[in-house]
């Protein structure tokens, strides 16, 4: 993640604004604070890890969008366990998914869950017309993206039905 030099401070500034709004997003979603800010701050996580500039844009004004790499390769089991892109992709996602499945309230969390699903499509399209970013468009994004937003949803609607 050094490649992405807006990383680190995107996250903080994502703190920061889901500590600001975490009680009002909470009781616009019927849940509560940590639920609200979390949300809020899954969502700035994702922003700033996806579409931000890498440091290769900013030093030497390279630009590699334009192209989407569409080859599907799923990884073993064993690489999920280990730092690979596939993996930090899917634990990129795990988070948004899990607080999405906590929101109590049946119709606003099948809208958050279709604004969730259609975050990866909407993220690697941004890359790909943005050559500016220096990101690469890349299909097996979405599918870990996807994986990582399914798993946290089922740990999420789990914890839910659990705590009742």
């Amino acid at each position: 993640m050094t490649g992405i030099p807006w990383l680190l401070p995107g996250v903080l500034i994502a703190i920061v604004v889901s500590l600001l709004v975490a009680r009002r997003v909470g009781r616009q979603f019927g849940t509560s604070s940590l639920v609200g800010g979390s949300l809020v701050c899954s969502f700035g996580l994702i922003l700033s890890a996806t579409l931000t500039p890498q440091w290769s844009a900013l030093e030497f004004g390279q630009q590699s969008g334009g192209t989407c790499d569409l080859t599907l390769r799923l990884p073993a089991l064993a690489e999920l366990l280990e730092p690979t892109d596939f993996s930090l992709n899917v634990l990129l996602f795990l988070p948004l998914g899990f607080t999405v499945g906590l929101v109590p309230r049946p119709s606003l969390k099948m809208a958050l869950v279709a604004v969730a699903l259609s975050l990866p499509f909407i993220v690697e399209s941004t890359q790909f017309v943005l050559p500016a970013l220096d990101r690469a468009c890349q299909v097996n994004d979405i599918v870990a993206n996807e994986v990582g937003l399914l798993l946290g949803l089922a740990i999420g609607w789990a914890v839910r039905r659990v705590r009742g």
